[in-house]
């Protein structure tokens, strides 16, 4: 027992001599050292002294050959091989010696020869925070439904800080928003991952896109940080990707453009329909900063256009991402380059701006009046920046320098005149004073506003309108027009007929006129007979403030119409009717005159001329017609063997367009010479018997009459013959009762010359025949036709008995003609009438 425990005893005591003796042989032969030092430290920074540490003697380390033992082709320290110090050989960066370790330790070998000792050095390397955090990519884009409720959680990449510890990624913040808020999760190991959470619904009718920024920082004092723009787009389901019209854009750009340039206009369609086709245009979201300072696209057609200062010495291409996106639900989205290339040019032109604008002013503004305000900018300095700005010299407007320099007032100089010109392009020219000189043009249009300063005119003046009488009361007869030079309500004219109570316009109130139109309408019917001719005023007014009118004579002439059927005036019976009874000899010769039938028409020209033509008669070989006069005259001798009595039936019409007549009815009794003179003389005496009381005061009057119109004759004609005048031509006398027939202005003629009467009961156009009787006036007739010619005697219209007038009418190849004859007060024979 006890051997067993000295054995036990003495293996102890040997264990423990071997490993004080590998302890000490450790202590002889190898010794470990730890230094630290700082990332970033400048080359020949000395680390620490190896060989003091070591209790090395310095005096022997260049014989004994003290060195670093190492595999590196470029180690980052380096040993003194005299002094035994450790120096940083070149600069260190811990993120790249030690990418990803907590702890940057670097082993270092050196070694003794003579003998050979082997010392570790553990080198620290210090981490700073030379780093700031940086996500992944500078912009982030989603596409989040607007329909995706809150609660949604959207993790995000988290950012990278190259430094380690607590230098590296400690926190996230979000900018201030309504709809989402950043919740922070930590993984094992030490990393923190963003996630962003929504705490809003999204609405893409209020909003289509959210920006965001997403900032992460380090632990480091100050803290280092890095941004990421979040870009949430609202969107909807959708399909069919925009497609450009083009492969490939192009197009060349000079420099010192101006703002609002159009470059290009890129185009690109969407087959869906509604808003899912509706192309809307941006720019890229890879597109940098400084393209978006310069360009601008606008996003419904796709025109890119000058936004910033293209300088051609800055850069002389632009390569600009556009894209085009639809309207959709879920907007679907499709790229294309546009290469700008820049045109060098002579640059910093002038610039021009309206700073105030009116676009309109009245043409009655006073001189002076202010339109527009314009200010000048040049980018040069010197003569290269000083600008004088001037308009054209034929313009009413004139540019006035303000107490401020580059400004200038656009003023008039003269009277406007909408009138004469409605509108402006005034072109405002600056230029500076350097060599070349620089100039750059504005056009500003200015519209003329209207003042009622014109009258309403009208088209004619007077107005001469000729209305058929008949007219349909009620209807259009006619229309005037008035038109205005002024604009809008200015020229909105009314019409309305000058109702003054004067006796030359009181036809006016039968008249009616539509105010907007300017048409005439009649209240009533024309009668020619009654009223042959009137005028009246339209006036003519606008709709200004205040209103301006003007007015114009009308002058209306009405036409005759056949409204009027002949009228027998012979013969006449006792109850009115158109019926007679003549009583001839048996001894009467062939053309002898039996009888005359007598008819007037109250209408005037051939509507007035009358034919006559048998409707019967009983034998058509004894008695003859004029077609003309109305005369009925035998074509034979009466035999013994003739019918005691013969039915005569006359008809009268006149030669309208639609003729018109009456009939007569004639009884002719043949009878014996004898008997005939008795039955003239029964006749006579009764006649004389009844009208013996009146006979001597009419025969007075009747010898006055033309006793009176025999002197007036006499007159006029002296007066005539010393007139110096060739001819005259009447003037009719307008009488309202005129009754178609009989008129108050006769004419005369002598030698070559033509006169006028005026006397009692005259016909239209009546002439004194030199040679014939006294009491004879011949009126010519108008309505004669080529187709009428050969004689015709005297055809008795009036009544000539008593010394009264009888109204004849005569014709022969030239026409036919009328007169008034003075029948003898004793002449009663039948058969010899006054007219020849």
């Amino acid at each position: 027992m006890e051997q067993r425990g000295r054995e036990a005893m003495r293996a102890q005591m040997r264990w423990v001599r071997c490993v004080a003796v590998a302890v000490l042989l450790w202590r002889v032969t190898s010794a470990q050292l730890k230094y630290t030092v700082p990332e970033e430290v400048r080359e020949g920074t000395i680390v620490g002294n190896v060989a003091k540490d070591l209790g090395l003697d310095r005096s022997t380390l260049k014989d004994r050959k003290y060195r670093i033992v190492s595999n590196a082709a470029q180690p980052l320290f380096r040993l003194g091989e005299n002094d035994g110090i450790l120096y940083v050989r070149k600069k260190i960066d811990r993120e790249e010696v030690c990418e990803r370790s907590t702890a940057c330790v670097i082993n270092l070998k050196t070694v003794l020869e003579n003998p050979l000792e082997v010392h570790y050095v553990d080198v620290e390397v210090m981490d700073i925070n030379d780093h700031s955090p940086r996500f992944p990519v500078e912009i982030k884009t989603l596409d989040i439904p607007e329909s995706v409720l809150p609660g949604m959680r959207i993790p995000l990449k988290a950012a990278k800080d190259p430094d380690s510890g607590p230098l590296s990624v400690q926190q996230y913040k979000i900018s201030t928003n309504d709809h989402f808020r950043l919740e922070i999760k930590d993984k094992d190991d030490n990393e923190k991952i963003p996630i962003l959470i929504l705490q809003k619904s999204l609405d893409r009718e209020t909003a289509k896109s959210h920006s965001l920024v997403l900032t992460a920082l380090d632990g480091g004092k100050p803290h280092k940080t890095g941004d990421i723009n979040i870009l949430i787009n609202v969107i909807d389901v959708n399909d069919n990707v925009p497609i450009f019209s083009s492969e490939k854009y192009s197009v060349t750009l000079s420099e010192n453009s101006p703002v609002g340039t159009t470059i290009i206009k890129v185009n690109a369609t969407d087959l869906d329909d509604g808003p899912n086709g509706e192309v809307v245009y941006s720019f890229s979201n890879s597109v940098n900063q400084r393209i978006l300072n310069l360009f601008e696209i606008n996003d419904l057609t796709g025109a890119i256009t000058v936004k910033g200062i293209i300088d051609y010495e800055e850069k002389d291409k632009y390569e600009v991402e556009i894209q085009a996106s639809d309207k959709g639900s879920l907007p679907l989205t499709s790229e294309k380059s546009v290469i700008i290339k820049i045109v060098d040019i002579n640059d910093n032109a002038p610039e021009i701006e309206v700073t105030s604008f009116s676009s309109s002013i009245a043409e009655d503004s006073r001189l002076g009046t202010t339109v527009a305000i314009i200010s000048v900018n040049d980018l040069d300095s010197g003569l290269n920046g000083k600008v004088l700005c001037s308009i054209g010299e034929d313009v009413p407007f004139a540019l006035s320098p303000s107490l401020q320099d580059k400004m200038y007032s656009l003023v008039t100089k003269s009277t406007l005149d909408r009138e004469k010109v409605s509108t402006y392009d005034i072109v405002v020219v600056a230029r500076d004073a350097g060599q070349p000189a620089l100039s750059s043009e504005r056009t500003i249009n200015i519209l003329i506003s209207d003042v009622n300063d014109n009258s309403p005119q009208f088209l004619f003046s007077p107005y001469t309108f000729y209305v058929t009488e008949g007219n349909s009361a009620g209807a259009s007869v006619f229309s005037v027009q008035a038109f205005d030079r002024d604009d809008n309500e200015n020229a909105v004219i009314s019409y309305h007929i000058l109702r003054d109570g004067k006796d030359e316009n009181k036809l006016s109130s039968f008249l009616s006129i539509n105010s907007e139109t300017g048409e005439v309408s009649a209240l009533k019917s024309f009668d020619f007979e009654t009223v042959k001719s009137f005028h009246f005023q339209v006036v003519a007014t606008d709709s200004g403030s205040p209103p301006l009118s003007s007015n114009v004579t009308v002058n209306v002439f009405i036409l005759d119409q056949n409204d009027n059927a002949p009228v027998i005036l012979y013969p006449v019976s006792s109850n009115g009717s158109a019926e007679g009874v003549e009583e001839i000899p048996r001894n009467m010769k062939a053309g002898d005159l039996v009888t005359k039938v007598r008819a007037y028409d109250a209408d005037i020209g051939y509507n007035g001329w009358l034919l006559y033509s048998f409707g019967q008669v009983t034998d058509h070989s004894l008695f003859s017609l004029d077609r003309y006069t109305g005369q009925i005259r035998t074509l034979r001798s009466l035999t013994e063997t003739d019918e005691a009595e013969h039915q005569l039936l006359i008809l009268v019409k006149d030669n309208g367009n639609i003729s018109l007549s009456a009939t007569a009815s004639v009884t002719v009794k043949l009878v014996e010479p004898k008997e005939a003179f008795a039955a003239s003389d029964v006749k006579s005496m009764t006649k004389v018997d009844q009208e013996d009381e009146n006979v001597t005061f009419y025969l007075i009057i009747t010898l006055g009459s033309v006793s009176l119109l025999f002197v007036i004759s006499i007159i006029v004609l002296i007066a005539m013959q010393c007139s110096k005048s060739t001819e005259y031509t009447s003037k009719y006398l307008q009488e309202t009762n005129y009754d178609g027939t009989l008129c108050h202005s006769i004419q005369y003629r002598s030698g070559d010359k033509r006169y006028m009467l005026v006397g009692p009961r005259m016909s239209i156009g009546s002439t004194i025949v030199p040679g014939s009787q006294a009491n004879t006036l011949v009126l010519p007739d108008r309505r004669h036709t080529s187709g009428e010619k050969g004689p015709v005697e005297g055809q008795e219209v009036g009544n000539g008995t008593d010394g009264g007038l009888h109204l004849c009418r005569y014709g022969d190849e030239r026409g036919t003609s009328e007169s008034i004859m003075a029948a003898p007060s004793g002449n009663r024979s039948i058969g010899r009438r006054p007219c020849r």
